[in-house]
């Protein structure tokens, strides 16, 4: 009987488990975590659980009956793979073998070499994270957070009603920059300040200050701000070392083909989710990551359709992939949503309202419309919608 082994036990490691066994794989699925949890929600650990705690089994996925002989091997991460002998090391010790292999392991917040105490920093990627940061958030209590991404941003709102008083630092000359652009991105600085989160952009922190924990961050042009909590918000890396020495493309994640398939892998090996870096037939044929909620469902369902073929002898779909990357964000009472890939834009358009009110923006390059960001105007975007998915034509 065919084994295969998962590694990551988060969205996309789950809809690669369903979708093996939607596609006729009968044989042994074990997932691996580093996490003692069963997948779960994670963009609420910013949002709505921080600011009401952080419930784990509240914010699980619901598992198929068709996973329900799935072997779940949580608490201790893959460390090592040989992918030529087919097998994946564990922290523990645990030496798994396989037939083929599922590489979901995701990503980490960065964290950066800054001189100083290190009691008081904190990321927020997984439950415990949350649970320590929750702990933390008092009224009066100084935050600071590095960086004005949407997690920082996010967490400054929820901050914020907690009661906080939260600082924001980043290099950026505006808060969500990359994907909003510098417009929208100002218009949604003044909303946080209207809610009296005070930005220091342009600056980098040179070091904390305190004798066990944190107390003082030091920023580049010499400013003091108090930190009784430190929040570091500043991108991600991804979890590629445990498959150093097998000869992959991990120089920005794990490089597949449309059918999430690692082609310079001798064993069937497909990868999903954050790791991913593959190509988009909407936006043409850079293999990217996209670190976008949906992204995990849409390349877990094509990658176990992959693997399940693959491991019957069959040739997989190697068609265009053409998912449609989308993300959504709450901050105060104000939503976004946006479709397709601002990032990538080289045009921006204001089309409808204002950046200091509802609005929608359009993001062009010479291809045409590549993405659409709304903010209180979510409704409205679906024909948008439409038009980014007719770009596969």
């Amino acid at each position: 009987m065919s084994s295969v082994v998962i590694v990551g036990a988060g969205l996309g490691g789950l809809r690669a488990a369903e979708a093996l066994r939607a596609n006729g794989f009968t044989g042994t699925i074990t997932v691996v975590g580093d996490e003692v949890h069963l997948p779960y929600n994670r963009p609420p650990l910013s949002k709505e659980a921080l600011a009401g705690g952080v419930d784990v089994p509240g914010l699980e996925f619901r598992r198929k009956a068709s996973i329900e002989d799935v072997d779940w091997r949580l608490g201790s991460a893959a460390v090592s793979s040989d992918l030529a002998e087919r097998t994946v090391t564990l922290a523990d010790g645990t030496t798994l073998a396989f037939d083929g292999l599922v590489v979901a392991s995701g990503i980490r917040p960065r964290r950066l070499p800054i001189p100083g105490p290190q009691e008081g920093r904190h990321v927020l990627r997984t439950a415990a994270d949350a649970h320590a940061v929750r702990d933390r958030l008092r009224p009066g209590t100084h935050v600071l957070i590095m960086g004005a991404g949407f997690i920082g941003c996010e967490t400054a709102a929820t901050a914020r009603a907690l009661g906080a008083e939260v600082a924001i630092v980043a290099i950026d000359e505006q808060p969500m920059v990359r994907p909003l652009g510098a417009e929208l991105g100002a218009g949604m600085r003044r909303r946080h300040e209207e809610h009296g989160v005070r930005f220091h952009l342009g600056h980098s922190i040179d070091s904390f200050v305190g004798d066990d924990h944190v107390q003082v961050a030091v920023l580049s042009d010499g400013t003091e701000l108090p930190a009784d909590v430190v929040i570091e918000a500043v991108g991600s890396v991804a979890n590629v070392e445990w498959l150093a020495g097998n000869d992959l493309d991990l120089s920005d994640g794990l490089l597949t083909d449309s059918a999430m398939q690692v082609a310079t892998s001798s064993a069937p090996v497909v990868a999903v989710g954050d790791i991913a870096r593959h190509p988009n037939a909407l936006f043409g044929s850079v293999a990217r990551r996209i670190e976008h909620w949906n992204m995990p469902t849409e390349t877990g369902r094509r990658a176990g359709a992959t693997l399940a073929a693959l491991l019957a002898g069959d040739e997989p779909d190697r068609g265009p992939f053409c998912a449609m990357p989308s993300f959504w964000s709450d901050q105060y009472h104000h939503k976004l949503q946006s479709f397709g890939m601002p990032g990538i834009a080289d045009r921006i358009e204001l089309v409808e309202g204002s950046v200091d009110g509802p609005c929608i923006v359009e993001y062009h390059d010479a291809s045409g419309l590549v993405g659409v960001v709304g903010v209180d105007r979510t409704q409205e975007l679906a024909p948008y919608r439409k038009q980014l998915a007719a770009r596969a034509g």
